[in-house]
């Protein structure tokens, strides 16, 4: 990796700033339903405390306050969890600069400390420069192992960079290495497979990785638009109009380099989406009147012999609504499938790793993406502010 990391620094003594993500979700009493993304940071927070740094500073946002305090996103629940993960204390901060912040710091017995939301400032999106100064006054050194929010130039990520030398922490730097190896150079054959609501939020991803690979396999509410592209019938599935256009090129695209996209042949439909639904399977053409809410046997079938081969797979958005039950099983059997291959494979973030997460299936993946947005910014082959900001090696 082109960029210096946690290893190449020496931290003995030194107070060393770290953003991380900590945006978990919380149910009605704010109760942490999902600590995954605490876990994730734990092997460079062990680290830079086995290290002998002073002062460890954790900082990140929760949820959307915009600019206000919120206390229902207040960071308080995080500390919380954190403290039973690390069995150690952290001490938990009221703001995230200041004087009076500093002086806690300084005068903290507990080594890990961690900061109110950054985001209680309207400063951090807008990526101020007195407030990123004002940050990065706070530590020697700044670590960055918040993934999640590498897509983003705010002062957290971007802006403290111009003060501190600033290296990559163990996730953002298992995180490029996968991700950017599957784009510079995969080893073949290089299979895709992508799902989702939307055509119109994979299109990036589409046309990044069209020439690289060897199948791109479509699931989910995306595929809709482009059977109708293909002339197919989809009764009230989804579809994106205005995106039809756009749809037929890609395939003509595809077919013209010989590279295949593969469409569902099969269909689970339903008239209305709910749990209990009366379900159906039909073919590549779905009636009137009925909605397609995942792929078909016959597609799991068609997707698992093109997948067996794949020395690569990047998987990025789910085949079907999967949060039911009953509209689970394409995501399902293709996730027990990929778990069986020797291929590399990586799942981008978001509802993906949920699907994952919920099939648990997580320890049978070569590398779960800790970023939605950051990891489709990334397949799409954009900068990422927060990784491009970092201390080249």
């Amino acid at each position: 990796m082109a960029k210096l990391t946690v290893r190449d620094l020496d931290l003995k003594n030194k107070n060393i700033l770290m953003r991380v993500d900590f945006n978990v979700p919380q149910d009605e009493n704010l109760k942490i339903s999902d600590d995954s993304r605490i876990r994730a940071t734990l092997p460079t927070i062990k680290y830079i405390l086995e290290k002998g740094a002073k002062k460890l500073i954790l900082m990140s946002h929760l949820g959307r306050p915009d600019g206000k305090v919120v206390e229902k996103y207040s960071l308080k629940p995080v500390a919380k969890r954190l403290t039973q993960l690390l069995g150690q204390p952290v001490r938990m901060l009221d703001d995230c600069i200041g004087d009076k912040i500093k002086n806690e710091i300084n005068n903290s017995e507990e080594k890990v400390v961690l900061l109110e939301n950054l985001r209680f400032h309207a400063e951090e999106e807008k990526n101020d420069p007195g407030f990123a100064r004002q940050l990065a006054s706070l530590g020697d050194l700044f670590v960055n192992d918040a993934f999640g929010t590498a897509h983003r130039g705010h002062a957290s990520t971007e802006g403290v960079t111009r003060y501190l030398k600033s290296v990559a922490g163990f996730l953002l730097e298992k995180e490029i290495k996968y991700l950017g190896e599957a784009l510079k150079n995969p080893a073949r054959p290089f299979m895709v497979i992508l799902g989702g609501a939307k055509v119109s939020d994979k299109i990036g991803v589409i046309l990044n990785l069209l020439p690289k690979s060897d199948a791109i396999l479509i699931g989910g509410g995306m595929a809709y638009t482009f059977l109708k592209a293909e002339g197919k019938e989809i009764g009230n599935s989804k579809l994106e109009k205005e995106k039809l256009d756009l749809a037929k090129q890609i395939l003509d695209k595809a077919k013209a380099k010989n590279i295949k996209i593969i469409l569902p042949i099969d269909n689970v439909v339903v008239e209305k989406i709910e749990e209990n639904a009366k379900i159906d399977i039909v073919g590549e053409n779905i009636p009137e009147g009925k909605i397609a809410v995942d792929i078909g046997p016959k597609t799991v079938e068609l997707f698992k012999n093109t997948l067996k081969r794949a020395r690569i797979i990047v998987w990025n958005g789910p085949l079907g609504i999967f949060e039911m039950d009953a509209f689970a099983k394409g995501s399902k059997e293709i996730a027990k499938f990929i778990a069986t291959l020797k291929a590399t494979t990586i799942i981008g973030g978001g509802d993906t790793a949920a699907a994952i997460s919920k099939f648990n299936l997580e320890d049978k993946m070569t590398h779960i993406s800790t970023g939605g947005g950051a990891s489709l910014e990334f397949l799409e082959g954009k900068v990422l502010p927060g990784i491009a900001a970092l201390t080249e090696k």
